[in-house]
């Protein structure tokens, strides 16, 4: 879209002054004849040869001049639809970016819905080369991590890379774009402690802001004034963090949530030129359960990084991965555990229950033994050990209500 407005409110600048039929997706026999699929009032005709080639054009201009290594595409099925709107199996833009020697040779990233209600996880146009924020992965996880009921089964197939939606083709995990947050939405310190926007700043009577949020307060709404609430809000956040990095695919993180950034409830705060969006270096650094939490987060990016069994280039077999789950069925369970197979394996389990379950352990291999890497449900420092310094003894481990555990082999 631009900034020209639709037909309600026309805001006459370029392109609807030098070819609205051209530059614009239109209905002529409608009122208002400005096709609305971005949620701004207007939809770039996209796929019109001369819109196409002015596309291609800025891009490359970001590419070789500005040095740019790739692009994210907003809304980006609104691009795989033709002038009137329908949507195209091969829309030309998408296969001109995905064909073109510049193009082709940076990172492509699509938001496969638009507000039209055109939803493509999974299915975007893609040449094997775009990758997706993969909506889907963000609603199972933040599912399953509260807890609700019948989820066990995509939280496993999110976390394995959903295979699902990218195994086909020459398609691999890291065309998932794993995320828990993003910039549209609550923060992950929101996630945990709202479970209704709260968007009245915004001048729209809370009208404006996604209402499918997946969201848990943990027992009250906004600040509770409960030890015990927040100290599950902490562990949820731990869980979060933890399930998105324990998953193959490419995680994406929200600047802020790193140290427990808040916009009070508001999950649309894109227009408040105001302290909550700011990334505010004094609650890092000088709030002591910010810099805890902040320990964990970044601990377990380097772990992530570092490790072998994670982030993978190719879809799991069954030698990579076993799952200690015999009732994919049970409706009633929220525990999940696995082990990724490797020179030193690497257990992980997640109960998302309220109550606490003695877990039976695998035997470890080749002579090893399990050493503990993370528990979310200790305080800091001791939820994090990147070492694996704790050496588990015995053949069970008692994982607390809404908690995660991560073992490896030595």
């Amino acid at each position: 879209h631009t900034a020209e407005g639709g037909d309600t409110n026309p805001y006459l600048l370029s392109f609807r002054g030098i070819d609205s039929s051209v530059y614009y997706m239109q209905n002529p026999d409608s009122y208002e004849q400005m096709l609305n699929y971005s949620g701004c009032g207007n939809t770039v005709n996209a796929n019109h040869p001369v819109v196409t080639n002015l596309i291609l054009d800025s891009l490359r201009h970001w590419v070789e001049e500005y040095q740019v290594d790739g692009f994210r595409f907003d809304l980006a099925s609104a691009l795989c639809r033709d002038t009137t709107g329908e949507p195209l199996q091969d829309p030309p833009l998408i296969r001109a970016i995905s064909k073109d020697p510049t193009l082709s040779k940076v990172k492509l990233i699509s938001e496969p819905w638009d507000c039209g209600g055109l939803y493509q996880v999974g299915s975007f146009p893609n040449w094997d080369i775009w990758a997706e924020w993969n909506g889907k992965y963000r609603d199972d996880i933040r599912c399953f991590i509260k807890g609700d009921p019948g989820m066990k089964s995509a939280f496993a197939t999110r976390i394995a890379g959903s295979a699902d939606l990218y195994h086909y083709n020459n398609r691999k995990p890291f065309h998932s774009i794993n995320f828990v947050t993003a910039h549209d939405g609550f923060t992950l310190n929101d996630l945990v402690s709202y479970n209704s926007k709260h968007n009245e700043d915004n001048g729209e009577e809370s009208r404006d802001g996604s209402n499918d949020n997946f969201s848990w307060n943990c027992g009250k709404e906004g600040v509770s004034g409960s030890e015990e609430v927040e100290q599950l809000r902490i562990r949820q956040r731990k869980n979060f963090h933890l399930a998105l990095m324990m998953s193959q695919g490419t995680p994406m993180v929200l600047m802020g949530d790193e140290y427990g950034r808040t916009t009070n409830g508001n999950n649309n705060t894109y227009g408040l030129d105001r302290r909550m969006n700011y990334f505010r270096w004094d609650h890092l650094e000088e709030d002591k359960e910010s810099m805890d939490f902040f320990r964990f987060y970044s601990g377990l990016i380097h772990f992530r990084r570092n490790s072998p069994l994670l982030g993978r280039s190719d879809f799991l077999t069954k030698k990579d991965i076993t799952w200690h789950e015999s009732n994919w069925s049970n409706e009633e369970s929220c525990f999940l555990s696995f082990t990724l197979h490797g020179e030193s394996s690497m257990y992980v389990a997640f109960n998302a229950h309220e109550y606490w379950i003695e877990n039976a352990l695998p035997a470890a291999g080749g002579g090893k033994q399990w050493h503990r890497v993370v528990d979310t449900n200790l305080p800091s420092p001791r939820d994090f050990d990147s070492e694996g310094s704790r050496k588990i003894e015995g053949t069970k481990y008692n994982i607390a209500p809404y908690s995660a555990l991560v073992l490896v082999e030595k």
